[in-house]
Formats: C-alpha cells, sequence, structure tokens
C-alpha cells in the first residue's frame, strides 16, 4: 500500500505543477481564453482524479475486510466533467470549449506518463 500512496502523491504533485503553469499562461500570454479553459478543464479533472483515488481506496479496504464495496465514483465524474461543458458553453467568451475538454482529459494522461516513468524506472516494463 505504501506505493499506492507515493503514487497518488506523485499524481497530485503534477496535477499542481499542470494547474501552475496554466495560471502562468493565462496571466501572460495573449491567449487567456484557452489557458483559463484547461484551468477550468484540469481543475475539475483533478477534482476527479481525488474523488476516483478516494473510491479506490475505499473500495480497497471493503474487499480486504470482506464487505461489501460500493461503486468507484463514474457518476460523480460524468456530472463533474458534464459542469465543465455546461460552464464552458454559457461562458464561451471567457473560456475556450476545446481546452476545456482537453483539460478534463488532463488526469488520464498524467496517470498514463506516471505508469510509464514508474515502469521504466523499475525496470517491470521490460
Amino acid at each position: 500500500m505504501d506505493q499506492y500512496k507515493k503514487m497518488i502523491t506523485r499524481q497530485r504533485k503534477w496535477m499542481f505543477y499542470l494547474l501552475a503553469l496554466f495560471v502562468l499562461g493565462w496571466g501572460f500570454t495573449p491567449y487567456p481564453s484557452i489557458f483559463l479553459g484547461l484551468l477550468l478543464g484540469t481543475t475539475l479533472s483533478f477534482y476527479n482524479l481525488w474523488v476516483m483515488q478516494r473510491k479506490i481506496n475505499r473500495f480497497g479496504e471493503a474487499v480486504s475486510e470482506g464487505r461489501g464495496a460500493s461503486g468507484i465514483g463514474t457518476f460523480t465524474r460524468l456530472a463533474t466533467a458534464a459542469l465543465a461543458v455546461l460552464i464552458a458553453m454559457r461562458y464561451e467568451e471567457y473560456f475556450h470549449f476545446i481546452a476545456v475538454i482537453m483539460g478534463l482529459m488532463t488526469t488520464y494522461v498524467v496517470i498514463m506518463i506516471d505508469f510509464a516513468l514508474f515502469n521504466n524506472k523499475t525496470g517491470k516494463g521490460k
């Protein structure tokens, strides 16, 4: 379980770095709507990552104790994505729609990159 906690910490760190990068891009580039869209999508994506990690942790504890396990929060993640789309559509003068969608996908990109780097580092991928 120690490896799982390290993985969670790494993924959250990467998400915070991306959020900071997008804030800088929003403030200092001539493309504020794109970076604001990325910021909105990534913020809600980070919330989805947090919910998913918390639910998976609870799921693992329930299985190890022999209790019945609930779901892993799929509905919550879908509702969050719908909220991001609604915000982007309502305030389209501030948020670039495609950037919001790309921001929503950042969690999955971070998970894949973390997996690839960790597997490459430990030599398990060979």
